[in-house]
């Protein structure tokens, strides 16, 4: 293919696609496209399924198109200048903290980029210092809200807390409902979308008018060509339809990507250009449901995780934040699975109530038995940023 033959985005659709065993076959600095020598940064994936993957970043990339990127987003969600931030990414080679640090930066915030940690000092400094916005996986969040309760602190009244911008992990809008109502009067919950291949989260965020139908704009596309792709036939879907993202990288210097799959499905908007904001160039989608490689098949009918998280968070009785899925079968193939989830200590329901509350619900929504185990609130996991939702365990009775 030559450049003269790119003569509109339909055109993409003849070059092949880019997935993570393309970058594992070029471990460990895959398609970098300067001399080491040029490359200012790295940032690295996480390294869940495997070894983690270099990508680079140019001074240009640094200094010019993530800033250009990421104040576009925090303009969109409704950040003003000045700002006083908690910054609860993620430090390290993950992508998240760093570029977040840069983007407040450029658009004049006053940045207190902690990280994920220190929960007994977090929410003591959220009520001293005074942030007015914060950014970090919802699930910190939620994790600093029951932290400062157990101080006698009430974020409701202590906090000065007026926009979240979130990311890392895609929640339900039940628990973002959940969420917005244990903070300030007023607080938005925003959500935010990237990877470590685009370059961070610079990819898409929701607006004030698109947060109640829980989408974003695909804020970037000049610089980050997206395609909504059914991930069976990579044709390209229509408004209301769901798919996967798959993307192109326009500007990037080092290590940038063509036609990326993400494996993350989302519905693209019924009305894709109708937002009341007026980015009638940036489209909508809905927020992440699930990754195409997280399925599950139960006794033949597919299953996502975050299908289940909208089951648990409609039960007021359950810990939002807390809750696993346990499968005994690495191709994802079941004839049965278990939930596990715990249940409120102020709850007045008791554990058979929870039980039998959520396989109802899970049955109704989804059409299938699950076996649902009831915890103390405080048994399961918690984690600050992407969390393990599906756990593959063989003939084990309680959570690991």
């Amino acid at each position: 293919m030559t450049p003269a033959e790119l003569t509109g985005r339909n055109a993409l659709a003849r070059l092949g696609t880019l997935e993570k065993g393309d970058l594992r076959a070029r471990y460990p600095f895959p398609f970098l496209t300067v001399p080491m020598e040029k490359v200012a940064r790295f940032c690295a994936t996480s390294g869940t399924t495997g070894l983690p993957v270099m990508f680079g970043y140019t001074e240009r990339d640094i200094r010019e198109l993530l800033p250009s990127q990421m104040t576009r987003l925090l303009r969109a969600a409704g950040v003003e200048p000045g700002e006083r931030v908690y910054q609860g990414y993620g430090y390290g080679l993950w992508v998240g903290g760093v570029v977040m640090d840069w983007a407040l930066l450029a658009y004049g915030c006053t940045n207190f980029g902690i990280g994920p940690g220190r929960a007994e000092a977090v929410v003591q400094w959220l009520r001293d210092h005074a942030y007015t916005v914060c950014t970090m996986s919802p699930l910190w969040l939620m994790t600093l809200v029951n932290a400062a309760k157990a101080q006698g602190i009430d974020p409701k009244r202590d906090w000065k807390l007026r926009l979240g911008v979130f990311g890392g992990q895609s929640v339900s809008a039940a628990f973002r409902d959940e969420l917005e109502a244990a903070m300030p009067e007023g607080f938005v919950a925003q959500n935010i979308y990237g990877s470590t291949e685009s370059g961070g989260p610079n990819h898409g965020i929701s607006c004030p008018y698109s947060h109640d139908a829980d989408e974003m704009h695909l804020i970037n596309e000049d610089t980050i060509l997206t395609e909504i792709l059914d991930p069976a036939t990579l044709d390209p879907v229509g408004p209301g339809g769901t798919g996967e993202i798959v993307f192109t990288t326009l500007e990037r210097e080092a290590s940038p990507v063509v036609r990326w799959r993400t494996r993350d499905l989302v519905k693209l908007s019924e009305n894709p250009y109708g937002c009341k904001c007026g980015r009638q160039a940036f489209p909508l989608i809905g927020r992440i449901i699930g990754r195409s490689d997280d399925m599950l098949k139960v006794r033949g009918s597919m299953v996502y995780p975050s299908q289940i998280e909208d089951c648990i968070a409609s039960l007021p009785a359950t810990v939002n934040e807390a809750w696993q899925i346990y499968i005994d079968r690495e191709d994802r193939i079941l004839e049965e699975m278990a939930v596990a989830v715990e249940r409120r200590m102020d709850a007045v329901t008791t554990d058979d109530d929870v039980r039998d509350a959520l396989e109802r619900a899970i049955r109704s929504r989804l059409g299938i038995r699950v076996h649902v185990e009831v915890h103390p609130e405080g048994t399961l996991p918690r984690y600050e940023a992407k969390a393990v939702r599906v756990i593959l365990r063989s003939g084990k009775a309680g959570p690991e």
